[in-house]
């Protein structure tokens, strides 16, 4: 289902059909602090840096958290990457990768690079009908984010998908290309998503 987005400061977000109204999902948007790119959040305070969380509420002194899913009553939380589905989640520290991988076999298969991920994906994915966030692979023109970054990764990227998953492969390539992203930006609709690759694709150009 669609959402009607209220946006408030630093592209922070609140979607109506989840807070019931208008008045209701901008009062929400004033709860954040230090936040950005976020979504549904709701009473965070003395966090610091977050970006791109959703579904977050009532969390305490985080610090340089990224794309957090369904948080609740965290506190001491710091350093977290890759995490999925977490929930009820406390002094968590330097937690990395944290979420559920398919086994691999004892041969591992190669995990390939794509020189200037951030750059490349935005490039395929922002073309006339190229993103479909509903599946992974729609046809060889249309993909999801990962569905991309797989088929980016050339002959390896398609082995490393068949030997695990194509969330699995997504994420290793990102990682290995120099990124570490959070699995549930996978599971973006094709507006959150776009607008975060094109961010991270600017980012990397501004530093280059």
């Amino acid at each position: 289902m669609s959402k009607t987005w209220v946006y408030g400061d630093n592209n922070n977000r609140a979607s109506i059909e989840r807070w019931g109204s208008e008045e209701k999902a901008r009062e929400s948007l004033k709860t954040l602090t230090n936040c950005s790119y976020c979504s549904d959040c709701s009473r965070c305070y003395s966090c610091s840096g977050c970006s791109g969380c959703s579904g977050c509420f009532d969390c305490f002194g985080c610090s340089r958290c990224s794309d957090c899913s369904r948080c609740y009553s965290c506190s001491r939380c710091c350093s977290c990457s890759g995490c999925c589905d977490c929930s009820d989640c406390f002094g968590c520290c330097d937690c990395s990768d944290c979420f559920d991988k398919k086994s691999i076999e004892s041969e591992s298969p190669e995990i390939p690079i794509i020189e200037d991920i951030h750059c490349a994906v935005y490039q395929a994915a922002s073309q006339p009908d190229a993103l479909d966030m509903e599946s992974w692979h729609t046809c060889g023109t249309t993909h999801c984010r990962g569905g991309w970054v797989v088929t980016l990764a050339g002959e390896a990227g398609k082995k490393l998908a068949e030997a695990t998953s194509t969330l699995f492969a997504a994420v290793q390539i990102y990682k290995a290309s120099g990124y570490k992203i959070s699995p549930v930006r996978f599971f973006d609709d094709n507006e959150p998503a776009m607008a975060d690759m094109k961010r991270l694709a600017e980012e990397s150009t501004d530093a280059n």
